[in-house]
């Protein structure tokens, strides 16, 4: 009999810069992205735990690692960060609204499940608890656009109270374009 035992568990930021290899290779899978970007996403992914608020989960079983999600305090001098500001200017400019948002949001850095685990709500337990106690008053994260937003991370996004913050931009490097979601915190 399989065991079926799963646990949701904290990573020290040491713990996730040493174990970054197999986390990528998570957000791989689940993105559908080219192998090929792998040493460039370990290398990007470990020196983000020296960011305000870095908090980064696992979901495990027997097997290993199933899923991965991490995030901390948006600044920005991040890219993210960046890249959000450039949308919002090229929107018209951020509202009064969302300029608010901008001093005070969590950023969801990245959220990813095995394909083979994907609709089993390892995602939705780990959004939960990375969003617990989270500092910001808001939460943000991106996902790419699907028609219809007829897949799984638009179902889960929209059932925890996200809503639209920039649809359809272009992140360099990427040709699919992104939504951009908000949520405020705490979650409902």
């Amino acid at each position: 009999m399989e065991d079926v035992s799963l646990t949701i568990r904290r990573l020290s930021p040491q713990e996730f810069a040493l174990n970054a290899g197999p986390l990528v290779d998570i957000y791989i899978s689940a993105m559908g992205y080219d192998p090929a970007i792998r040493d460039g996403r370990v290398y990007s992914w470990q020196r983000e735990i020296i960011r305000p608020g870095f908090t980064a989960l696992i979901a495990e079983d027997a097997s290993g690692v199933l899923a991965v999600a991490y995030g901390f305090i948006g600044t920005p001098d991040s890219w993210w960060d960046r890249q959000l500001r450039l949308a919002l200017q090229k929107r018209g400019g951020a509202t009064e609204v969302e300029q608010e948002i901008l001093r005070s949001y969590f950023e969801v850095a990245e959220i990813h499940v095995l394909p083979r685990m994907q609709g089993h709500g390892l995602g939705r337990e780990l959004l939960k608890q990375l969003l617990w106690n989270a500092p910001g008053k808001w939460a943000l994260l991106s996902t790419p656009e699907v028609p219809g937003e007829s897949n799984r991370a638009f179902s889960l996004y929209r059932s925890m109270g996200f809503t639209d913050l920039v649809r359809h931009h272009q992140y360099p490097g990427d040709e699919r374009p992104f939504a951009i979601l908000k949520t405020q915190l705490p979650l409902s």
